[in-house]
């Protein structure tokens, strides 16, 4: 949990990454047990749990965001930023007690943007895939 902690700013409860399963200098291989405590279960929806779609995506993008930080070093202050989405397919439902596989793969850089291509699966299905443009921008605060 410690180089997760220490890649990116993310941190609970909107934290979407338990592990790091295997890394790469282009590619990241991560784990995400969606337990049936999951806040977002609560509302989203009663008696039919499911994670949101947009928190399958976040589940990429800190993946990513891992992958950006081992790739620059991660800098204090510095916070990754989706600037792109492209490409979104959502394949199957995630429910209480799945355990997502999470990989993203790097396909370069144009500046200060990174662009990467990701998806989870639960079993061995894909639940969903979507590429994406990343940059990392100072701490404005």
């Amino acid at each position: 949990m410690d180089k997760i902690l220490n890649a990116i700013p993310h941190r609970p409860p909107f934290l979407f990454v338990d592990e790091i399963v295997e890394q790469t200098q282009d590619k990241i291989l991560t784990r995400k047990k969606v337990g049936p405590e999951e806040p977002f279960f609560k509302g989203h929806y009663p008696g039919h749990p499911i994670m949101p779609g947009v928190l399958l995506l976040e589940c990429l993008f800190q993946a990513g965001a891992i992958l950006m930080s081992q790739r620059l070093g991660f800098k204090e202050g510095g916070v990754p930023v989706i600037t792109r989405v492209q490409n979104v397919k959502f394949k199957s439902a995630v429910v209480p007690g799945d355990e997502l596989v999470i990989a993203v793969t790097y396909s370069e850089n144009v500046g200060p943007a990174h662009y990467m291509k990701g998806k989870a699966a639960v079993k061995g299905k894909t639940v969903v895939t979507a590429e994406f443009t990343a940059m990392l921008i100072e701490d404005a605060s």
